[in-house]
């Protein structure tokens, strides 16, 4: 099955928060009402660390700017 590498989650034990799914590697969650993340893959160990910092930094971007093209996505359709 193909993923999408974004994916919009909610969760009515949390309805004040809305969360972005990141599918590939490093998979992570990022609760966009709190901008905390969970991470799902064990990085401490892998040999290129120092390079994963730079990417995981600019996946929590992407992450961000998916979010604002489905929202802006969902306002144009109403």
């Amino acid at each position: 099955m193909d993923l999408p590498k974004f994916l919009l989650a909610d969760c009515s034990s949390l309805p004040d928060d809305i969360f972005v799914l990141h599918t590939e590697y490093p998979k992570f969650l990022l609760n966009l009402a709190t901008d905390e993340i969970e991470w799902f893959d064990d990085i401490e160990n892998d040999e290129e660390q120092d390079e994963l910092v730079d990417i995981m930094s600019q996946l929590v971007k992407e992450a961000n700017d998916f979010y604002e093209s489905e929202i802006d996505e969902y306002q144009e359709n109403d």
